[in-house]
């Protein structure tokens, strides 16, 4: 699977998630800081593991140096310290740039891995 990133603002990484060569949802990571920030361009192992928060499955994304780098469902760059956010369209919420759909995205994105994947990140950074 690609995530390939698109925009970069103040409100965050934008990006869309590929599987054979098809794009099938769309990505918001955070503009954070040192800890929090975007998640280095290369190919990471993506593990099964659970989303406490949000009392889900989800996948981890193993980011040496980091730890708890999840797929998780979200709208806005406030939903996230440093995971990666699933949703179907991009669009704006309360005046900002985000994405839609979430729950929708998330759902497709699970259906459409297995119980580990490779996840390959480029552009942007």
């Amino acid at each position: 699977m690609n995530l390939i990133r698109v925009a970069l603002n103040e409100h965050g990484m934008f990006g869309v998630l590929i599987e054979r060569e098809v794009p099938f949802a769309v990505t918001l990571e955070p503009d954070g800081g040192e800890d929090m920030g975007y998640i280095p361009s290369g190919t990471y192992d993506c593990r099964s593991t659970m989303y406490y928060k949000g009392g889900y499955p989800t996948f981890e994304i193993i980011v040496p140096g980091r730890s708890r780098i999840l797929f998780h469902k979200g709208n806005t760059e406030v939903d996230t310290k440093g995971c990666v956010l699933v949703g179907e369209e991009f669009g704006v919420i309360n005046g900002k740039p985000g994405i839609l759909q979430s729950g929708r995205g998330f759902s497709e994105f699970m259906a459409s891995v297995g119980d580990s994947f490779r996840l390959t990140v480029k552009g942007l950074v």
